[in-house]
């Protein structure tokens, strides 16, 4: 059962982001910028929280859960010779941002509900457009990096 105090620090943390989203979106739009702090943000409160509540097993999952979707991603980095829009370099394939983002979303829907996991759900899918539109990865990129997040969190919950 959700215990709604609990849940608390996460919703303020990802309304935050999404609130700074906002005000970058009226001001001139840094997409580089914006995926870097979106996916940083749900990283953290996916793996950070559980800790300050001292659910340790719910900390060694979460970071398990990224440890997972990151090496999928630099391995296909590392294995598939893909150039990026920029041009400057040949590791587009697939999206470590958005796998990551997408990773910390499934777990925290799965911890705390749905009304987070929309809400980072909706982040996770901005930090994959923010890699577009800064023309660091292209559309395929980013919907392989949103399918190994997700991957990745459904098999560490089921193995780990």
């Amino acid at each position: 059962m959700l215990n709604y105090i609990s849940a608390l620090p996460p919703v303020i943390l990802i309304s935050a982001l999404w609130i700074y989203f906002c005000f970058q979106f009226v001001s001139s739009m840094n997409w580089q910028l914006w995926s870097d702090i979106g996916v940083y943000g749900l990283v953290s409160t996916a793996i950070v929280f559980p800790m300050f509540h001292g659910d340790w097993a719910q900390f060694k999952q979460a970071a398990t859960i990224v440890a997972i979707a990151s090496t999928i991603g630099l391995v296909g980095k590392a294995l598939i010779d893909a150039k990026r829009p920029d041009l400057s370099g040949n590791d587009s394939f697939p999206s470590n941002h958005t796998a990551n983002a997408f990773a910390a979303s499934t777990a925290l829907m799965m911890w705390n509900g749905w009304i987070i996991g929309l809400m980072s759900y909706g982040l996770a899918t901005l930090v994959g457009l923010g890699r577009v539109r800064a023309l660091k990865h292209h559309w395929r990129d980013v919907i392989s990096g949103l399918g190994v997040g997700i991957i990745a969190s459904v098999l560490a919950f089921h193995f780990f």
